[in-house]
Formats: structure tokens, C-alpha cells, sequence
């Protein structure tokens, strides 16, 4: 009798061992709208420590039916997945040790040298790119993000428009048949450049030497102090759920402060229509205001500022309204209070400087306190794409505002 005590004390013993062998994720949502593909982070330390497992192990996170998610280990030690949940509701989640399966790459981005230093980035729904030190070296001037359109297709396209753009062979023809065939010539660029749309979306927004699509910039008085572009970069996630680029600037001289460094730390998620940027400035010695602006095209443009419920939006003519390329949708969302935002328009002087068409800037403005990080969120929409109307854009861009004051609440179990 003893004997089969034990015996049983065992097989309960292993039986609890391998059921203890699981991680449980309750993801709760604090509003009443339906929260549907949201990334949730867990630190991976907890999900190893719960599980026993060595760090050569593999590990699978499924939904309540069983059924896997992808997922993605972060650059510092997340593990990153998309997670539906219902209005007020929560959604249970289980991470356990097992083999994952392919899941397609959702966002990705790269560095192109060969593009006077390029970033560009992309998901399943947007792409965008920043200027480097090769761009700033060349005198052209260019300090805001710029912004590519897509659509009818979910794949990564950003690398095949750029091979197509830059491919030296097809450049050498092209310079050639200038000579001789300037017809001819301008069909073959159009046939593989990126400003032209061939199925999948186009480079059509102008940046010039303004904030572009969502570029925060420190401010002294009414000036811009405008960043230029980048140092170095050094990108920390490339897929398949999460892109993450670190930037740091070349020092400014901000208010008597003379060795200003901003590094911005930049990820986009798949299924988002925005990045999140966390921006900080080392060696500023007082509260600055900062701003996020986005490029004005026209002087009376469709604009929304909604500085309480923390978002701004600008419906974008593109820059060639011409050629049936539609309307792309900008705009920003603030996790924190803003203080005001509003709608600024150059001066004649200005204008005549930038010689870029822009007449001013959508700004939200803020004030940045020295050592903390100002975190916020950029993007875009395009109306050929999934979101068709500015009404659409703007409800979009309320409830993300509302989504990023209310976040998810992670159980970890």
C-alpha cells in the first residue's frame, strides 16, 4: 500500500511538474473598443525562468483554441505577439516550450549606403525612410521622415524598389539613351523607378528641409531647431513582427547649450500604421519645448489638431496631385498631455528659403524635460489603400490616441 502511495505521489509530482511547465498571459483591456492585433511584450527572462528552459530552446505561444501566434524575441529580451482582445473583455494567451512555425515577415527595414545612407522600413500596411550622412554631405537638405505608399500586397517591398531604382546596369542605360533617345530613356526609368506606381504603391511625398511625415524637433521660441539627418544608425529588430532602428544626430547648439546629442529610438509594429519614437536630447540643461510637425503642402489644408484627446492629422495632396496619386494620410499620437498644437505657416522669407513648395507645419508641442525620453507615435495612411477618407484617418487616429493612454494590462502567470 505504501508502494502505490509513492507511485502515485509521482506520477502526480510529474504530472504537476509538466503542467507548471507553461506560461499563462492574460491580456486585458481597460476600453471599450474591440483591441485587435496589438502587440503584447513579456520579458523573455520570465518566460525561461517559469519554464526551466536552456537558452538553446525553442518555444511556441498559442491562443485560447490552441491555435500558435507568431511571435518575435526583441533586440532587449521581449517576446513580442499580437493579441486580440474584446471591448472590456481580456484574452488568455500560453507560452510553452515547442517548435514554432513559419510565419511570414511583417516588418523589416535596412540600411542603403548605396542610397546616400538611406533607413528604410516597412510592415504589412506602411513604409518610411530617414536621411543619413551621405545626404547631409551632398548639401541637399532633408530633415524629416519620408513617407512611402502601399498597397495591394502584405509582403516587404521596400528592398525590390530600391534594386530597382539603383541597379547600375539599368542606370547606365538609361544615361546612354539620353544621349540619343530621350523618349526612350524616360520610359526605362519610369519602368523600374520608385516614384512611379507599378501594382504595389510609390515614393510621391515631398520632405524637403522640413519635419516631413512626424519629425520631432526641439524649439527655441517660435524657431524650428531643425536636426538635419542622422550620425549613425544602428538597427536592433528586423522582423518578423517588430522593426527597431536606433539613431543618434550630430550635436546642436540649443540655447547656449552647445553639444546637444538626440538619439531617437524608432520600432514599427506589424499591423500599425505607426511607428513609436522615443526621442532623447544628452547635455540640455532646462525645459525646452519640443515638437512633432508634419509638412504642409497648402496653406489651408485638411487639418485636424485635437491637442486634449492627443492626436493631429494633415491629408497630404502629394507631390504630383496630377498623376492619380491620391491622397496620403499623416498624422501623430501622444501617450502624455500635449500642450498645444496648431497649425504654423512659413514666413515669405522662409518660403522663399526652403524653395520646396512647403508653406508651413502641422505642430504639437510640448515641453522636454532634460534626461527623460518623449515618447510618441508617427504615420501614415494612403487612400488608395485601407483607410479611404480623412473621416477614416481621423478615427483612426482618435482611437489609437486612446489606445496608447490606455494600454493593455499583461497578467503574467
Amino acid at each position: 500500500m505504501k508502494k502505490l502511495f509513492l507511485l502515485i505521489a509521482a506520477v502526480c509530482a510529474c504530472f504537476a511538474c509538466t503542467e507548471s511547465k507553461t506560461v499563462t498571459v492574460t491580456v486585458a483591456n481597460p476600453t471599450d473598443m474591440q483591441r485587435d492585433g496589438e502587440m503584447v511584450e513579456v520579458a523573455m527572462s520570465e518566460v525561461t525562468g517559469k519554464l526551466n528552459l536552456a537558452d538553446t530552446a525553442q518555444i511556441i505561444v498559442v491562443d485560447a483554441d490552441g491555435k500558435q501566434v507568431p511571435y518575435q524575441i526583441t533586440y532587449d529580451e521581449k517576446v513580442i505577439f499580437p493579441a486580440n482582445v474584446a471591448a472590456s473583455g481580456s484574452a488568455t494567451y500560453t507560452i510553452k516550450a515547442g517548435t514554432p512555425e513559419a510565419f511570414p515577415v511583417k516588418a523589416c527595414g535596412k540600411y542603403y549606403p548605396e542610397r546616400v545612407d538611406d533607413v528604410a522600413w516597412e510592415n504589412d500596411l506602411v513604409a518610411f525612410r530617414t536621411y543619413g550622412p551621405a545626404l547631409q554631405a551632398s548639401g541637399e537638405r532633408a530633415f524629416g521622415y519620408d513617407i512611402w505608399t502601399k498597397y495591394n500586397t502584405t509582403e516587404p517591398v521596400v528592398e525590390a524598389r530600391y534594386a530597382g531604382e539603383l541597379n547600375p546596369e539599368t542606370l547606365a542605360k538609361i544615361a546612354e539613351l539620353r544621349k540619343t533617345d530621350p523618349k526612350a530613356a524616360q520610359e526605362l526609368y519610369r519602368s523600374v523607378s520608385y516614384h512611379v506606381d507599378h501594382g504595389n504603391g510609390l515614393d510621391c511625398y515631398k520632405v524637403g528641409p522640413t519635419l516631413g511625415g512626424g519629425t520631432a524637433a526641439l524649439m527655441v521660441g517660435d524657431t524650428i531647431v531643425y536636426p538635419y539627418c542622422y550620425a549613425t544608425q544602428e538597427i536592433l529588430d528586423n522582423g518578423p513582427l517588430r522593426f527597431t532602428v536606433k539613431l543618434v544626430y550630430n550635436p546642436l547648439t540649443v540655447k547656449g547649450d552647445s553639444n546637444v546629442v538626440e538619439t531617437r529610438m524608432i520600432s514599427l509594429d506589424a499591423g500599425s500604421h505607426l511607428n513609436k519614437t522615443a526621442v532623447s536630447y544628452s547635455n540640455l540643461s532646462s525645459v525646452t519645448p519640443v515638437a512633432v510637425g508634419i509638412v504642409l503642402h497648402e496653406p489651408d489644408g485638411d487639418v485636424t489638431t485635437d491637442a486634449a484627446n492627443g492626436y493631429i492629422t494633415y491629408v497630404d495632396p502629394t507631390d504630383n496631385v496630377n498623376n492619380n496619386n491620391g491622397k496620403i494620410f499623416v498624422g501623430a499620437a501622444f501617450p502624455a498631455t500635449v500642450k498645444e498644437a496648431g497649425t504654423t505657416l512659413f514666413s515669405d522669407r522662409e518660403r522663399e528659403e526652403l524653395r520646396g513648395g512647403a508653406d508651413g507645419h502641422v505642430l504639437a508641442v510640448t515641453d522636454y524635460e532634460p534626461g527623460s525620453e518623449f515618447t510618441y507615435y508617427w504615420g501614415s495612411a494612403w487612400d488608395k489603400a485601407d483607410i479611404k477618407s480623412a473621416a477614416d484617418w481621423n478615427s483612426y487616429m482618435a482611437g489609437f490616441a486612446q489606445k496608447v493612454r490606455n494600454p493593455l494590462t499583461v497578467t503574467v502567470k
